[in-house]
């Protein structure tokens, strides 16, 4: 038990990330490195992750141009925004693993 004006050791962010690096060490022991075949199908999804809501929002954004008749007045933002929707969906994927 320690005083109460010492901090505990197991709180300490050395400890922590010293403990996570270890498990992270001790699954690669035990489960190996990642197949050719299975990171190129990684590469693969986050690919598409981009292209489809860039391409949904291009989409999206003609037909918002052919229905207001505005010429491409929406294409570029809509085409952005799904870009940007892209990007934010690939950031969440990557760090989730």
């Amino acid at each position: 038990m320690t005083p109460p004006d010492q901090k505990d050791p197991e709180d300490d962010p050395l400890v922590i990330e010293s403990r996570r690096r270890r498990d992270r060490r001790d699954r690669w022991l035990r489960e190996g490195d990642l197949s050719v075949g299975r990171r190129l199908a990684q590469i693969g999804v986050l690919g598409w992750i981009f292209v489809v809501p860039t391409l949904a929002g291009l989409f999206l954004g003609r037909w918002l141009d052919a229905h207001f008749g505005t010429g491409i007045f929406w294409s570029a933002p809509c085409m952005v925004v799904g870009l940007c929707i892209g990007f934010w969906t690939a950031w969440k994927w990557m760090n989730a693993k």
